[in-house]
């Protein structure tokens, strides 16, 4: 049976099909169903396909204008990681995703999880005091964590974020790089400073650094310290130790929580070194307050083609 669709006006319409129809575009070649579109009337028929994918379609455009109507205008690529979601689980609640946004700026700048694994990631820093995120490149893991240190910054949840990372290698030999200790270690560290920058000005960003309120530092810096009242995260885990990953869990003070993020298949440790990302999978699972969350290809949020890439190398070493 056909589903109709009536738009308040023109200008929703536009929102909604997207800059030159691209949105409309995009849904037209995920779904069975045949959309026609006319004005402010929308008419899905079901083309051969079953009475379930013409209530999917209709489902989707319900959402999608919730979304719209709650004031978010979706992007193209937005819609993309929507069409895939909903084929991930037909009872998503695509509105509820885009709604959960996190402040990053007095502005009121907002950042939302795209993916179903980008949002059980939110809710576990929300819950837990530390939350190891495991999975490929390009799933945001990194960002969003700094996403929500900056917001609980913002909200005087935490009074500093301390960003950290293992520099070159397990043992952090930097001796025979040149420049001084900061010129060394500052490209390791400098993923870190990209996402900070993408949230806030270079000039804020450089007074909290300046007054201490952000430290980045590499990971050997962490060694014999308390840190109280702070979002510390470390960044590319895989690359550390046993003993580094265990002394850096050891550092969470009172009122702190911690973000500890990698991908186990791009570990560059000496083959004589075991990493502790890999490790700490087995020490601590099913301790109550850690929470592990796992990434896939599905929950790339770079260009398409990242999404094809980490696919096929998962099934290159599937196959290995």
């Amino acid at each position: 049976m056909d589903q109709q669709i009536i738009l308040a006006n023109e200008e929703e319409a536009r929102n909604l099909f997207g800059r030159h129809d691209e949105n409309l575009r995009l849904i037209k070649g995920a779904m069975q169903t045949k959309i026609i579109a006319r004005g402010n009337e929308i008419i899905i028929k079901a083309n051969g396909a079953e009475p379930k994918e013409v209530d999917l379609t209709k489902r989707l455009f319900d959402q999608f204008l919730r979304i719209l109507r709650s004031g978010h205008i979706l992007s193209g690529s937005e819609v993309r990681y929507a069409l895939r979601m909903i084929r991930e689980d037909e009872n998503i609640n695509l509105a509820r995703i885009f709604s959960e946004a996190i402040t990053v700026s007095h502005r009121g700048r907002l950042i939302r999880p795209r993916t179903l694994g980008q949002k059980a990631y939110v809710e576990a820093i929300e819950k837990d005091d530390i939350v190891i995120g495991i999975g490929p490149a390009g799933t945001g893991k990194t960002y969003l964590a700094m996403a929500m240190a900056i917001h609980g910054l913002l909200k005087k949840e935490v009074d500093r974020i301390i960003l950290t990372r293992p520099a070159v290698e397990a043992g952090e030999k930097l001796g025979f790089l040149p420049g001084n200790l900061v010129e060394k270690v500052n490209p390791y560290l400098r993923p870190l400073y990209d996402a900070l920058y993408d949230m806030m000005s270079l000039e804020k960003a450089q007074r909290l650094i300046e007054t201490g309120v952000i430290e980045v530092a590499p990971l050997a810096f962490m060694r014999g310290r308390t840190l109280n009242d702070a979002f510390i995260i470390l960044d590319e885990a895989q690359n550390t130790t046993p003993e580094q990953i265990k002394m850096f869990l050891t550092r969470l003070g009172f009122d702190s929580k911690a973000v500890i993020t990698g991908d186990i298949t791009q570990i560059d440790l000496p083959g004589e070194y075991t990493s502790g990302l890999v490790q700490i999978q087995d020490i601590l699972k099913g301790i109550k307050g850690i929470s592990f969350i796992y990434f896939t290809e599905a929950d790339v949020v770079r260009h398409s083609l990242v999404q094809r890439i980490v696919k096929a190398y998962e099934n290159y070493q599937k196959q290995a």
